[in-house]
């Protein structure tokens, strides 16, 4: 019922316009819109990029130098066209201590370690773990991520740099310039709301972006710009060996570093990989994306560039934009880069407000509103790991939050199968005594499963027929090897029926069992299991 329903609404979470089909064809139609997605992803891209490096502790082109060589990688080689990566705040929080410690060099190092591990998950295929996340846990993830996107955005709302004379930096605007930026944001949230219902030749985002800096430089209005945070004008990245000692005591000090980077980087590409995919109707990609992943990183470390991983705003806003394509990511990348290199005073001078109201409506489409409506609907279990998982999102991290998540749903689906565990028990003509098991056996159900039998006034034979039931795991075969072993000092004949050979094998091993059942089934592998039933083939 839980899983209908979840069903029923995960289709809603998202509304994008998917006019276009998934495997979108290089129509002039197309490029021109994927080009134009890719300039609003790139406007969105800067502050972005300069924010998180400031909460790293190192210098604004560094964000940018990322943002520009992992969102140009991704795009070329990622799992999922139409994805958009760059330097996240999840990674950059990561990096405050070891830059604080360490120094910056050691980041480069880090990041470069960092692609290697997330390389060898590529290759290793551990994306396909992200099936494992269920659903609730994805509903939380998206809501979570919402509010932190918008909490980033109210830093916004700060004086940056010394863009005020005689107000201190990092104040809270006020008077006059905060009305100001407030209603340029409504104009911007309004023109992205609007325009689609009159035309979609421009991506509505850079709409909103182009009229209001227009506006703004027009009249001249005293409102914090791109310029206030800190210049973007720099060069080409340089290629840079980190400069650290090839020793173990270094590998000491960025392993660790490395590992939760690298970490946190999957998860949250995997994730955004999945809703995605979901909105455009992709699947799979995942260890491809593990590679393309790891290769940018390995690559930026080597240029400078604090690393990365995919941006689920930018990415939303490619999406609704109409961006299908790998142009679009390219694109992107390289207005990203034509910025540093030529651009610099023009980008400079945008607005911030119009950035943050093109951010406000990616987090209204964003987040899960009708997972609002099913929190009563669904099971307790499942309305419980959505608010928990969009908690930790937004107090501790992402990575933390998936693991919660996914650790809380398994221990509940293990408790409610572990109560599954019970017995149907006859008398046969020749007076032995069956225990027909249903419901798995596994480490959760053993007790229960001791608790069936009657060891004592059972008869001398005793059948327990397994057809309805699965053993599991070794805590399993261990908890049918101490029912037998009791029934063993009691001087009683213990037979055991439909079990699979794999478990015939191991609990022969035991030395304890009698086994006695010819139409014993085979099912270790399920692949042949439907092959021989023609289940496979559409016999």
């Amino acid at each position: 019922m839980a899983k209908a329903l979840l069903a029923r609404y995960a289709s809603r979470i998202q509304k994008p316009d998917l006019s276009l089909s998934p495997t979108a064809r290089l129509t002039p139609a197309q490029i021109r819109t994927d080009i134009l997605s890719g300039l609003t992803v790139a406007l969105a891209l800067v502050p972005e990029a300069v924010a998180f490096a400031f909460v790293a502790g190192v210098h604004p082109l560094v964000g940018l130098y990322a943002a520009f060589l992992v969102g140009l990688i991704t795009a070329l080689i990622g799992g999922r066209p139409g994805m958009i990566s760059g330097a996240t705040g999840a990674l950059a929080v990561v990096m405050v201590a070891l830059v604080a410690d360490h120094g910056v060099e050691y980041l480069f190092a880090t990041v470069v370690l960092m692609g290697i591990l997330q390389i060898f998950a590529g290759i290793m295929h551990w994306g396909k773990f992200i099936r494992l996340v269920p659903h609730p846990v994805m509903l939380g993830f998206v809501n979570g991520l919402a509010i932190v996107i918008f909490m980033a955005q109210l830093t916004q709302f700060k004086v940056p740099g010394t863009a005020v004379p005689g107000v201190t930096a990092g104040e809270w605007l006020s008077g006059l310039q905060l009305w100001t930026m407030l209603a340029l944001v409504a104009l911007t949230m309004a023109i992205i709301w609007l325009l689609p219902k009159l035309t979609k030749v421009i991506p509505a985002p850079l709409a909103g972006i182009a009229v209001t800096a227009a506006i703004v430089i027009a009249f001249g209005l005293d409102v914090p710009r791109v310029g206030d945070m800190a210049s973007i004008e720099g060069s080409f990245p340089p290629f840079h060996l980190p400069m650290v000692p090839l020793n173990l005591e270094t590998l000491q000090i960025i392993l660790p570093y490395a590992v939760i980077l690298a970490a946190i980087g999957l998860i949250e590409s995997l994730l955004t990989l999945n809703l995605v995919g979901e909105m455009t109707g992709q699947r799979g990609g995942a260890s491809q994306e593990c590679i393309a992943q790891g290769t940018a990183n390995l690559v930026t470390g080597f240029f400078g560039g604090m690393g990365g991983c995919a941006m689920i705003g930018q990415s939303m806003i490619n999406v609704k934009s109409g961006g299908r394509t790998r142009i679009a990511g390219i694109v992107a990348a390289l207005f990203l880069l034509s910025f540093i290199l030529f651009a610099s005073p023009l980008i400079e001078l945008i607005p911030l407000a119009a950035l943050v109201g093109v951010m406000f409506m990616v987090v209204i489409g964003t987040f899960a509103w009708n997972s609002l409506r099913i929190l009563a609907k669904v099971p307790l279990m499942d309305a419980f790991v959505i608010v928990l998982v969009t908690v930790v999102t937004v107090f501790e991290d992402l990575a933390v939050a998936v693991v919660v998540g996914v650790i809380v749903s398994a221990l509940a689906y293990a408790w409610n199968n572990a109560r599954r565990i019970h017995a149907k028990s006859y008398a046969t003509p020749e007076g032995a005594k069956v225990y027909q098991i249903q419901g798995p056996l596994f480490f959760g159900s053993t007790d229960g499963f001791a608790e069936l039998f009657d060891i004592e006034g059972d008869p001398k034979s005793v059948i327990v027929d397994f057809a309805d039931s699965r053993v599991v795991d070794q805590s399993a075969l261990q908890a049918i090897e101490a029912v037998a072993g009791k029934y063993e000092a009691a001087g009683k004949r213990l037979q055991l029926r439909h079990l699979s050979r794999d478990c015939h094998r191991l609990l022969t091993k035991a030395g304890h069992l009698v086994i006695d059942s010819d139409d014993d089934p085979d099912y270790a592998l399920a692949a042949d299991y439907h092959v021989r039933t023609g289940i496979l083939g559409g016999h």
